[in-house]
């Protein structure tokens, strides 16, 4: 990589750092083969994150002056950064993909401001996403509008159950 690649490199991970993305994942992926590597890219593009291989030293200049660079202790051997918008989309792709191939260790990473170590990532993980929790939330308000439906209803229809059965003890 020439200079002027070095300098895009380092000013892309600088903002990335300091836009305060949603959260960003640190990972050794040493051992990993190319399609391993190709099928945890392509799920972290499925679920709206990104992966990028990057020298240690550009990552720790890219952090420079940023909020989170803690960090930049866990710059050592080959690492990778995942990274999105959605606190938790990241971890769960890099938690799973974890599960499943040994060779990928979480070192840890960073929510916002706050560094997380690796069981920080892996309780980030198993927190539902922000759609999850929208439906969730959506679903909670509805709930009461549904209820009053019901209980606007139900005593015309327990009246109408009492007027029948009267009905059908005449009858009978």
């Amino acid at each position: 990589m020439d200079k002027a690649g070095k300098k895009e490199l380092v000013a892309t991970l600088n903002s990335v750092f300091a836009s305060n993305t949603g959260s960003i994942v640190v990972a050794h992926y040493s051992g990993l083969t190319v399609a391993q590597m190709q099928k945890l890219r392509k799920e972290m593009k499925k679920s709206g994150a990104t992966v990028k291989v990057a020298k240690n030293t550009l990552v720790k200049i890219a952090l420079a002056g940023t909020e989170i660079t803690s960090i930049s202790s866990l710059m050592k051997g080959p690492t990778i950064l995942a990274y999105a918008n959605d606190p938790v989309a990241a971890p769960k792709v890099a938690v799973a993909f974890a599960k499943d191939n040994d060779k990928l260790v979480i070192l840890g990473g960073a929510m916002g401001t706050t560094a997380l170590d690796a069981n920080g990532v892996k309780a980030l993980a198993t927190m539902p996403s922000l759609d999850e929790l929208r439906a969730k939330l959506v679903g909670l308000l509805n709930a009461p509008a549904t209820k009053i439906a019901q209980l606007a209803t139900a005593p015309a229809a327990k009246l109408a159950r009492v007027v029948g059965a009267y009905a059908n003890k005449d009858a009978a």
